[in-house]
């Protein structure tokens, strides 16, 4: 186990930072352009998947109980990023207005890499930060949500995802069979109404109306209202079209790492609207190490579930009789969902070997599969 002592020393925690060192490449391409602007791309896709195989698997866990008061130097990775990600998105919506030096092709590839990085770690890092009991860490999860135009994923992520993960009522659960390209557009459209509904019903229950100012929708629609005016006035039309390219760009991003984190991985219906309760082997885990330091552990995901208050620095891994392993760290794996046969012919057997250990007593997986067995209470 890892002990206090190390967890706070600066060489334990030093590589989760290697995140900060993206943005720079951002500017490199801005100023350089040509080829240039796909560098960002490039190091975040396939960089870390090679350094994966580099660097092995991180297998260590940290003592759990480890008080906030040792992981600051974690958590201000998280809330720094925050007014970085704001200043190169909007610095580099003013800088390329007038960068005569940058094709409009140039500007699309570079926007796209603002949007794996916004994506990749920007979202990744709201997910952290909307987790936290702190009030201020949430609301700086808000304001790296709205500068993608997808703020209702706080919602929908803390009261429908974790509540019914692997049941019929969780869209972000994806099917066995379901190919990427058709769950990307039943989850954007079904996300956004299941946290709009969670958030009604929550309000309902307190006898107010869903237009009650205290419905968080209306802070998610003036951030991101806030966003759309500041790119109009740093970069005409032009700076908005970008803003919502890199929004796009992200929100595919999240999606496709939503999509693999739960592939097939359903919970038992126990009969009458009530399932079993989550456990380690209702995600998918990777104890690969790179992905885990730009990632900040999202990698172990099965102790998220499990625990979804735990920092990134003390979530644990699991062994293969605890939890289901993905072969490969998220950035191989997500090029995969890209090409369906592919993923269904890495996966579906790693399903099918999950499902025989887990629940040799199931033997009609068929209302699993189409999302058919009744809906959770």
């Amino acid at each position: 186990m890892i002990q206090t002592a190390q967890l706070k020393s600066w060489k334990h925690m030093l590589p989760f930072w290697c995140s900060l060192l993206l943005l720079p490449l951002l500017w490199l391409g801005a100023v350089w352009g040509g080829w240039w602007v796909l560098l960002p791309t490039l190091v975040t896709w396939n960089l870390f998947a090679v350094m994966d195989v580099a660097t092995g698997l991180d297998l260590e866990n940290a003592d759990p109980d480890t008080p906030d008061s040792d992981l600051r130097g974690y958590i201000r990775l998280t809330t720094i990023w925050v007014p970085l990600q704001f200043l190169t998105l909007f610095g580099l919506i003013a800088y390329v207005g007038g960068a005569t030096h940058l094709s409009g092709w140039e500007k699309v590839g570079l926007f796209f890499g603002v949007g794996v990085i916004t994506g990749t770690v920007g979202i990744n890092y709201s997910h952290e930060l909307m987790h936290q009991r702190n009030r201020v860490e949430r609301w700086l999860g808000d304001f790296l949500l709205a500068m993608v135009f997808y703020s209702h994923f706080r919602s929908e992520h803390l009261l429908v995802h974790h509540r019914y993960v692997g049941t019929p009522r969780d869209p972000v659960t994806a099917r066995y069979n379901e190919g990427f390209h058709r769950f990307y557009p039943r989850v954007l459209r079904q996300c956004w109404h299941s946290a709009f509904n969670a958030e009604k019903a929550l309000l309902a229950r307190k006898n107010l109306r869903w237009t009650d100012r205290s419905n968080p929708f209306w802070r998610y629609w003036g951030l991101q209202g806030v966003m759309l005016l500041l790119a109009l006035s740093l970069g005409g039309w032009s700076g908005v079209a970008l803003l919502l390219l890199q929004a796009g760009i992200a929100i595919w991003h999240l999606e496709l790492v939503n999509y693999v984190e739960h592939y097939g991985l359903t919970r038992k219906h126990l009969g009458d609207g009530k399932y079993e309760h989550v456990k380690p082997h209702h995600s998918w885990n990777a104890a690969h190490r790179a992905t885990n330091w730009l990632l900040i552990n999202l990698q172990r995901h099965s102790d998220h579930h499990y625990r979804p208050n735990r920092r990134f620095p003390l979530l644990q891994n699991y062994d293969d009789a605890e939890a289901p392993q993905f072969p490969l760290g998220y950035p191989a794996m997500t090029v995969a969902a890209m090409i369906p046969p592919l993923w269904r012919r890495i996966m579906n057997p790693r399903v099918r070997a999950w499902r025989q250990r887990f629940y040799p007593e199931i033997t009609d997986w068929q209302p699993y599969n189409k999302a058919q067995n009744p809906m959770p209470r």
